[in-house]
């Protein structure tokens, strides 16, 4: 399976593993699955630990580069930016980015956002 990791997914891997559903753990350590993250998660963890919501240690580019040893990186283009705006989402620009990553690349989006594992038009893996 070709698994695309909500940021808060991201997050919780390194920072709090305990909030990962058993089965989302069990998906995530599966050497056949692929991991893949998009560039707008690394954006969103700079704006949590500007914002004192996280703390990244050693410092975020440090953190970063560690956290993305294991991740596939999924780019950002023209198309999933059009995608992005027809998905039927909330207005939060970071979840319709993500879900219209998971969309054009055919990955599963892993979440525990109600809002995204509503979306019919991409497959989710739910953390609930």
């Amino acid at each position: 399976m070709k698994l695309l990791l909500d940021t808060h997914i991201w997050l919780w891997m390194w920072l709090e593993p305990t909030r990962l559903a058993t089965r989302v753990q069990q998906q995530l350590q599966d050497q056949t699955n692929e991991l893949w993250l998009s560039p707008i998660s690394t954006w969103e963890a700079l704006l949590l630990q500007a914002k004192g919501r996280i703390q990244l240690q050693p410092p975020p580019e440090i953190w970063v580069a560690n956290a993305m040893q294991e991740f596939l990186e999924a780019p950002v283009t023209h198309e999933i930016v059009l995608v992005s705006q027809q998905l039927g989402l909330p207005s939060d620009p970071a979840d319709r980015f993500i879900a219209a990553t998971a969309k054009v690349l055919d990955l599963t989006l892993v979440t525990a956002d109600l809002n995204l594992l509503a979306c019919r038009d991409i497959k989710t893996l739910s953390n609930r």
